[in-house]
């Protein structure tokens, strides 16, 4: 296991704070001409994903083989209330949800991130695996986000642009 994963993890919830300075509420809630989400959903999906995401990791450090249910997150951005929620403190909901999981990541013996859980949609998979799913999900919205601020008129700041490494 490289451990080095985990400081990358921690460090993705910086960078998707600074991609979203600095918007406006009109800017957030344009609606993409593609039909796609707005920045607005954006920020709500990665809160809600990383929080999922977080307690599948905990439940595969600490539980024999655990179900981890799938769900909709599409369904989920259409929850009633959903788009009243404010995208900057959701963010700083997944920067923090991240810096807490990595504090119990970071205590974990390597060999628990061999261990696995069974996702309803995608099988077996080890807390390794997990790890970098959620790192590799925000790299890709982190593209999504990018392009959607052009689009509105608005480039992401230079500090926002994050890379985890190979």
């Amino acid at each position: 296991m490289d451990r080095n994963k985990i400081e990358v993890y921690a460090q993705g919830g910086d960078a998707l704070v600074k991609a979203f300075e600095g918007l406006t509420e009109a800017q957030l809630h344009l609606k993409p001409m593609d039909n796609s989400w707005t920045l607005h959903q954006n920020a709500i999906h990665m809160m809600d994903s990383d929080l999922i995401g977080s307690d599948r990791m905990k439940r595969i450090a600490c539980m024999p083989n655990p179900l981890l249910c799938g769900y909709d997150e599409s369904a989920f951005n259409q929850l009633p209330g959903v788009s009243k929620l404010n995208a900057m403190d959701a963010c700083e909901v997944f920067r923090l949800n991240r810096q807490m999981t990595a504090v119990v990541l970071r205590a974990l013996p390597d060999e628990t991130f061999a261990r696995p859980g069974i996702h309803t949609e995608s099988g077996k998979l080890t807390l390794e695996q997990m790890l970098d799913k959620y790192i590799e999900h925000l790299r890709h919205h982190l593209v999504i986000i990018s392009r959607k601020r052009k689009m509105a008129g608005k480039p992401v700041p230079a500090l926002a642009t994050w890379t985890p490494p190979a």
